[in-house]
């Protein structure tokens, strides 16, 4: 069983921040050594897992004309990210502000200097680990309008889209907004980063339309080695993802840690077992995204559940994302082009309702740590998942109309067959 008290560290230290009454662990015993050392680990990791993970993990899946592409979005969206979080990307999420939105009172880094804490950690540790979160989830929409966006309308609706959608949800769940004071339970992004990602990306997809093509023509990953490789760099920031989302070196960390790498090591296991059942063989790409839906679905309760129902939670997604991508090509035809949505916003959905059962402690080998009534807390899990998705999805569409108006969404036709490391970067991926 985990510590009861630690999981809830994450809304703890986003209060303090706010300006909460609640109180904060540095007035207990000030800087711990231990923490601060695997919180700047964590942020390592997780920023390791946009550039490169998920750089080569997307590259990989697109046509060859467009690998550059995708590398030069995630690279160029991490350096564009990072200065509007110094600007007013962090005071907007945790500041005090509203149940909303948080207010400008840490705009530029105000007050965040090398003896500011939050909790037990430098308050310059928590915002660079917040930081890295901001940057993955936007890079994870890239998914789903790859091969099609141009560059310029890219950096502009990741801006707009971040400070839209991205900010006001973390504020929501751990700034001190209005889900975390209903109880809501994300311990590391199910609702702030899967669920907006998805989403965001189906909305794109279904704004911009699909590629020349589809659904007929083929669209067969264009070097399986790169997105294997970035899907093992994505599995292992995930222990920064999830682990250092207990804000400190002890038993949850650990505890996030195992569990998830059960459930990706049980989405992959259950991703493969379904091609094979269906195709008669398993595919690499199989169980790679097996692998990313496990881990996406596990995220929202890797502080709260136990192993047993991390392999519960794992085996659901592995199964659910499999069918969820199927239908999502073949019978509903929208071109999420690298399945973003089926993945990670059906992932992140499923995984925030099973913390609401997974967590109670009443379940025999299957208890997670907290003593919460089930039926209650799948209540406030559902209006929080919910309302993630009705809120991304209607701003998504309207940050895309404003992109549009202001500069064109897509390339042209010649362009997009062209290819777009040409077309938009005058460079080739392969010089063969």
């Amino acid at each position: 069983m985990l510590d009861a008290r630690v999981p809830a560290r994450r809304a703890m230290v986003g209060a303090c921040l706010a300006g909460s009454a609640l109180p904060c662990a540095a007035a207990d015993g000030g800087l711990e050594r231990g923490d601060t050392a695997w919180m700047l680990t964590a942020t390592a990791l997780v920023l390791f897992m946009t550039i490169p993970g998920l750089s080569l993990f997307y590259g990989g899946l697109v046509r060859s004309r467009n690998v550059l592409s995708i590398l030069m979005q995630c690279f160029a969206l991490t350096c564009l990210i990072s200065i509007i979080w110094l600007i007013v990307g962090y005071s907007l999420a945790f500041s005090s502000g509203s149940g909303f939105i948080g207010g400008l009172s840490k705009a530029m880094f105000a007050g965040v200097t090398q003896e500011a804490m939050s909790g037990t950690i430098p308050e310059t540790a928590f915002s660079l680990f917040q930081l890295t979160f901001a940057i993955i989830t936007p890079a994870l929409v890239l998914g789903g309008f790859a091969e099609r966006m141009r560059f310029s309308a890219c950096l502009l609706f990741s801006a707009l889209w971040l400070l839209a959608v991205y900010l006001p949800v973390c504020h929501w769940v751990w700034g001190g907004g209005w889900l975390q004071a209903l109880g809501v339970k994300d311990f590391a992004g199910g609702i702030v980063v899967h669920i907006t990602a998805g989403v965001g990306a189906l909305t794109a997809a279904v704004v911009l339309g699909p590629r020349r093509g589809f659904p007929g023509q083929p669209f067969a990953p264009h070097n399986m080695t790169l997105t294997v490789a970035g899907a093992g760099m994505l599995w292992v920031g995930w222990f920064g993802f999830n682990g250092g989302s207990a804000l400190a070196a002890n038993g949850d960390a650990a505890m996030a840690m195992l569990v998830t790498h059960i459930a990706a090591s049980a989405g992959a296991l259950t991703w493969l077992a379904a091609e094979w059942v269906r195709y008669g063989k398993p595919s690499m790409l199989g169980a790679v995204t097996g692998m990313v839906a496990g881990l996406g679905t596990i995220t929202p309760a890797s502080g709260f559940v136990g192993p047993a129902g991390a392999l519960v939670i794992g085996i659901a997604a592995g199964l659910l994302c499999f069918f969820a991508t199927n239908f999502m090509k073949r019978a509903l035809e929208i071109d999420d082009s690298l399945d973003v949505f089926p993945v990670h916003g059906v992932g992140g959905f499923l995984g925030t309702i099973a913390t609401g059962v997974f967590a109670s402690n009443a379940l025999g080998i299957f208890s997670g740590q907290e003593d919460i009534s089930i039926a209650h807390q799948l209540g406030v899990q559902a209006l929080g998942a919910v309302s993630g998705v009705a809120y991304t999805a209607v701003v998504t569409w309207g940050v895309l109309k404003i992109v549009n108006a202001i500069t064109r969404l897509r390339v042209t036709a010649d362009e997009e067959t062209e290819g777009l490391d040409l077309v938009l970067h005058n460079e080739r991926g392969y010089d063969l």
